[in-house]
C-alpha cells in the first residue's frame, strides 16, 4: 500500500457494503417494502395528475369551446361589441340556463340544463348523438319542421321521462319535438356543476320560448376560433383597451376546465401528502430493519474495530447499504408507480372530459426519489451513529448502547434531512397553506404518539407489581431493553389516527346532508320568478294547503371587480375566500337584514336610504379579503360598475338553507336594474306535488329546484369522495402494519431468547403465549385508544371550526377502530411469536 493513501477509502467500504448485501436482504423486506410503497404512491399520483393536466391543456379548445370563451350574465354583447367580437375570427354564439322540460304526452317534467346553439357550433370537437338520429348535424335537427322546433335531449333525460326519438316536449311556451339523444358533449366540462341533464335547442328557438326576459339568468357565451396571426395574449389587450368596462369574463383554452384542474390538483396534492406520510411511517419500519440489521452484525462490527477499522468506516460501510437498497427501492416504487398511474389513466379515461394523455416527466418522479431517500437517511443515521460510538468491548458482550448520543455532525445531519424533507413537501405545493397545516398536523401526530410511547414505558414502569405472573411479565415488556413499544405505536397509530378521522369527517358531512339539512331546508327553490308575476307567484303557492314559509327575494348576478380599490386580480386573498373572486356571483338588495343573518358589525341602512352604494357583506369572506366596515367594493352588474362602502358584516348560517347573499346592496343602488327574483318555499307530504305542479303549469318560465334531489346529488358524490380519500389514507394503514410486522420481526431474536429463559424457570407453553398475548393487547389497546382520541379531535376541529357545522357523535367508528387495532396487533404478535413459542431450549442455549 502506498503512503498517503487512506486505507479506509470510499471505493473499500463500497466493496464491504456490497459483499455484504449478496446474502444479507432477508432482514431489508420490510425496508424495502416501506420505502417501495411510499416511493410508488408519489410518483403514481405526480404522474397520474400530470397526465390528467395535459389531457386537460392538449383538449383546450374541444373543452372551452374555441381559442376563447367571452361570458357576459344576464345580458348579451351589445352591438359594437359583438362586432369586435366577429373581427377576432370565427365566432359560435350559445346561452346557457336552466328550465323545467314538460313531456306532453305523460305530463312528467323536470329541470334541464339548456343550451342554445347557433349553426356554427361546435367550433372544436363534435356532438356525438346515438344512430337513430341518421346525421351528426345538430343545426340539421334543430330546424323548425312541421311547425316544431328540434330538441336534442341528453340519455339522462330520455330515461328520466321515457321520451322516445320524436316525442314531444315543452319547454317555456313552446312545443319541441326531440331528434337525438346525446352521448357526449365536447364542451360540457367547461360548463360547471350541473343541477339537471342536458337539453340543446336553437338560439331561434330560444327567443320563441318566452324564457328570455329581463333581468332572467341567462349566461351568454361567445366562442371565439381566433383568425391567423393574432395570438391570446394579443386577445387580453385588445380586449382590455377596448371595452375596459363591459363586465364580461374571458378563458382561454390553456385552462378550458378551472374547475376540474383546481379538483384535480387539489386531489393529486393530499395524495401526494398521504404517500409523504405512509413513507414518514415506513421510515419508522426503516428504523426498525437497520436497528435489526445491527444486532444481528454486532460480531462482525466487533471484529472489524478490533482488527483496526475505525467507527466512521463502519458508519460509511452500513450507510452504504442502506443507501444501496433506498436507490434500489425507489426505482422500483417509480416503476410501480408509473405503471400503476398508466393503469389508473384507463380506469379514469370514461369519466374524465378528456382521456390523460400519459406523461412522464422528471419533476414526479424526482421528487418522489428524494422523498424516498431523505427518508431512509432520516430514519437510518441515529441506530447507525449510536452503533458507531459503542466501544468494540460492549459490542462483545452484545450490545449496542442505547444511552450514547450521536455526534453533533450526525444529529445536524439528521435536522437537515427533516428541514429539506418539510421544505419539500411544502414548497413544492401549489396550495402552499394547505401542505403546511397538513405537514404540521402531521408533525404534531408524530411528536405526540412518541410521547404517547414513553409515557405507556414511564407508567409501567411504576405500576405496581401484578400477582399474576403473566400480566406482570406482560407489563414489564412493555419497557424491557429493546421494546417494540415506541414502534408500535407509532407504525399503527398514525395510520389509525388518520383513518379515523376522514371517517369522522365523512360521517359527519354525510349525516348533516341526508338527516339534519332535510329536516331545515326549504322543498324547492324556484328561479327567474319576473317582478310582475311575483304577486301571482306567491298567491298560487299560498292557495296549496300545508305550503308555508314562502320566502323570496330580487336575484341578479355581479362580478366583484375591485376590492379596497385594487383589481380583484391583484388582491392577496385567503384561501377560503378565493371561491368569491371566481366568475360572477349571486347579489340581491334589501331594506332590512336578511333573515337568519346576524349583523356582527357596522349598522345597518335605514328602511328609506336613497344615499351612495352601500354593501352588506359575509364577515369570513370580508375578513378573508383583508376588508374592514367603512372600505370599498366595487361590483360589475350588467356592464354598470358598481363602488359600494361597506356598512355591515353579518355572520350566515348557511347550514339554515334560508336564500342568503353574500353581497346584500341597499333597495336604492339596484332597484332599477332589471332582474329577476329568488323564492323558496316548504311543503309537508303531499303538498310537494301538488305545489310542484301548480307552479310549473302557471310559470313556464319559472325553474324548480327540488332541494330532495339536490341534497342526494350532493350526498352521491360526498360518498365517492369519501370513499376515494378513505382508500388512499389506507396506504398510511398499510404501511403501518408492514412496520407493525416489522418490529415483531426485528424482536424475534429477543421472543426467542425471553421464552427460552421462562422455559427454564419453569413456565409452560400457555404461560409464554398469555404473556405475549397480554403484551400485544395492551399495546394495541393504548394505541387505538391515543389514535382514536386524536383522530376525533382533529375531526372535531374541521366540522365545528372550519366548517362551522354541527358536531355528531359516531361511537361506532371510535368502538370499530379500538377493536381492529387490537385485533391486528394481536395477530401480527402472535404470528411474529409462534415460532418462538415452539423454540427447543437445549439447542437455543447451546447456539448463543
Amino acid at each position: 500500500m502506498s503512503r498517503g493513501r487512506n486505507p479506509e477509502s470510499l471505493t473499500l467500504a463500497l466493496r464491504f457494503a456490497r459483499r455484504d448485501l449478496r446474502g444479507n436482504l432477508r432482514g431489508f423486506r420490510i425496508f424495502l417494502a416501506c420505502l417501495i410503497l411510499g416511493v410508488a404512491a408519489i410518483a403514481g399520483v405526480g404522474t397520474l395528475s400530470s397526465s390528467i393536466t395535459a389531457g386537460l391543456r392538449a383538449n383546450g379548445q374541444v373543452i372551452l369551446g374555441g381559442d376563447i370563451d367571452i361570458r357576459l350574465t344576464h345580458r348579451g354583447a351589445v352591438e359594437d361589441e359583438r362586432r369586435w367580437v366577429e373581427e377576432q375570427g370565427r365566432v359560435s354564439e350559445i346561452q346557457t340556463l336552466r328550465a323545467m322540460v314538460r313531456d306532453l304526452s305523460s305530463d312528467r317534467r323536470t329541470l334541464s340544463e339548456l343550451k342554445a346553439i347557433d349553426n356554427a357550433y361546435p367550433l372544436f370537437g363534435m356532438l356525438t348523438l346515438t344512430s337513430e338520429t341518421g346525421t351528426e348535424n345538430p343545426d340539421e335537427l334543430l330546424q323548425q319542421k312541421n311547425g316544431l322546433y328540434g330538441v336534442l335531449i341528453e340519455k339522462s333525460l330520455s330515461d328520466r321521462l321515457e321520451l322516445p326519438i320524436n316525442g314531444q316536449v315543452r319547454i317555456g311556451e313552446l312545443n319541441f319535438e326531440v331528434r337525438g339523444i346525446i352521448l357526449s358533449e365536447p364542451d360540457k366540462a367547461s360548463q360547471g356543476m350541473a343541477l339537471g341533464p342536458r337539453t340543446i335547442i336553437s338560439s331561434a328557438a330560444l327567443n320563441e320560448t318566452g324564457l328570455v326576459q329581463p333581468g332572467s339568468l341567462i349566461r351568454y357565451h361567445y366562442r371565439i376560433a381566433l383568425a391567423p396571426g393574432k395570438t391570446v395574449a394579443g386577445f387580453y389587450e385588445d380586449a382590455k383597451a377596448a371595452f375596459p368596462d363591459a363586465g364580461w369574463r374571458i378563458r382561454d383554452a390553456s385552462n378550458g376546465a378551472p374547475g376540474i384542474k383546481r379538483f384535480v390538483d387539489r386531489v393529486a396534492l393530499f395524495l401526494t401528502l398521504v404517500g409523504l406520510t405512509a413513507l414518514v411511517v415506513g421510515g419508522v419500519g426503516v428504523g426498525n430493519a437497520v436497528r435489526a440489521y445491527l444486532e444481528g452484525k454486532i460480531t462482525t462490527i466487533a471484529t472489524l474495530k478490533c482488527l483496526g477499522a475505525s467507527s466512521s468506516f463502519i458508519f460509511r460501510v452500513h450507510y452504504l447499504q442502506v443507501l444501496i437498497l433506498a436507490v434500489a427501492g425507489s426505482l422500483i416504487g417509480l416503476l410501480l408507480g408509473v405503471g400503476g398511474s398508466v393503469v389508473a389513466a384507463q380506469f379514469l379515461a370514461s369519466t374524465l372530459p378528456v382521456p390523460p394523455e400519459i406523461t412522464i416527466k422528471a419533476g414526479p418522479l424526482l421528487l418522489a426519489t428524494a422523498y424516498g431517500l431523505l427518508t431512509a437517511t432520516l430514519f437510518t443515521i441515529w441506530p447507525l451513529a449510536r452503533a458507531r460510538e459503542t466501544p468494540a468491548a460492549a459490542l462483545f458482550r452484545d450490545v449496542v448502547s442505547s444511552h450514547r448520543r450521536p455526534r453533533s455532525k450526525y444529529l445536524v445531519t439528521l435536522a437537515a434531512c427533516f428541514t429539506t424533507l418539510v421544505a419539500l413537501a411544502i414548497l413544492t405545493s401549489q396550495e402552499t397553506w394547505f401542505a403546511a397545516v397538513f405537514t404540521i398536523s402531521i408533525i404534531g401526530i408524530f411528536a405526540v404518539l412518541i410521547l404517547v410511547g414513553y409515557g405507556v414505558q414511564f407508567i409501567a414502569r411504576r405500576l405496581p407489581r401484578s400477582r399474576i405472573p403473566s400480566l406482570r411479565l406482560a407489563i414489564a415488556n412493555l419497557y424491557r431493553p429493546g421494546a417494540a413499544t415506541n414502534s408500535i405505536i407509532l407504525s399503527m397509530g398514525l395510520g389509525l389516527t388518520l383513518f379515523v378521522t376522514v371517517a369522522l369527517i365523512e360521517g359527519n358531512l354525510t349525516r348533516q346532508v341526508q338527516e339534519q339539512l332535510p329536516e331545515k331546508a326549504p322543498a324547492f327553490f324556484f328561479i327567474d320568478i319576473q317582478s310582475n308575476q311575483l304577486n301571482d307567484f306567491v298567491s298560487t303557492a299560498e292557495s296549496v294547503i300545508d305550503v308555508s314559509e314562502i320566502n323570496h327575494v330580487p336575484n341578479m348576478r355581479g362580478r366583484i371587480t375591485k376590492v379596497a380599490g385594487v383589481p380583484a386580480d391583484q388582491v392577496t386573498v385567503a384561501p377560503e375566500a378565493r371561491w368569491a373572486l371566481r366568475g360572477d356571483r349571486g347579489i340581491t338588495y334589501a331594506a332590512t337584514p336578511p333573515e337568519g343573518a346576524v349583523v356582527v358589525a357596522g349598522n345597518w341602512w335605514p328602511e328609506n336610504y336613497s344615499g351612495p352604494p352601500l354593501v352588506s357583506m359575509d364577515r369570513e369572506i370580508a375578513l378573508g379579503m383583508g376588508l374592514e366596515i367603512g372600505d370599498s367594493l366595487t361590483v360589475n352588474v350588467m356592464g354598470r360598475e358598481i363602488e359600494a362602502r361597506i356598512a355591515n358584516l353579518r355572520e350566515i348560517d348557511w347550514t339554515t338553507m334560508a336564500i342568503n347573499f353574500v353581497l346584500v346592496f341597499d333597495s336604492h343602488s339596484l332597484q332599477g336594474a332589471p332582474h329577476s327574483h329568488l323564492a323558496t318555499a316548504r311543503a309537508d307530504g303531499d303538498a310537494e306535488n301538488k305545489l310542484f305542479s301548480a307552479i310549473t303549469n302557471k310559470f313556464a318560465n319559472v325553474s324548480v329546484i327540488r332541494m330532495k334531489e339536490a341534497l342526494q346529488t350532493v350526498s352521491r358524490i360526498l360518498e365517492q369522495l369519501s370513499s376515494a380519500v378513505s382508500a388512499i389514507s389506507s396506504i398510511t394503514l398499510v404501511t403501518g402494519v408492514l412496520v407493525l410486522a416489522g418490529a415483531f420481526a426485528a424482536g424475534h431474536r429477543k421472543r426467542v431468547y425471553d421464552a427460552v429463559i421462562l422455559k427454564v424457570l419453569g413456565a409452560t407453553r400457555k404461560d409464554i403465549f398469555a404473556t405475549f398475548l397480554l403484551e400485544y393487547a395492551l399495546l394495541g389497546l393504548v394505541t387505538s385508544v391515543i389514535a382514536a382520541a386524536t383522530g376525533w379531535f382533529a375531526a372535531y376541529m374541521v366540522i365545528t371550526d372550519i366548517l362551522e357545522a354541527k358536531w355528531i357523535s359516531l361511537p361506532f367508528t371510535i368502538v370499530a377502530t379500538i377493536l381492529i387495532s387490537v385485533l391486528v396487533t394481536l395477530l401480527f404478535g402472535l404470528l411474529g411469536s409462534w415460532r418462538a413459542l415452539g423454540t427447543k431450549v437445549a439447542p437455543a442455549l447451546r447456539s448463543d
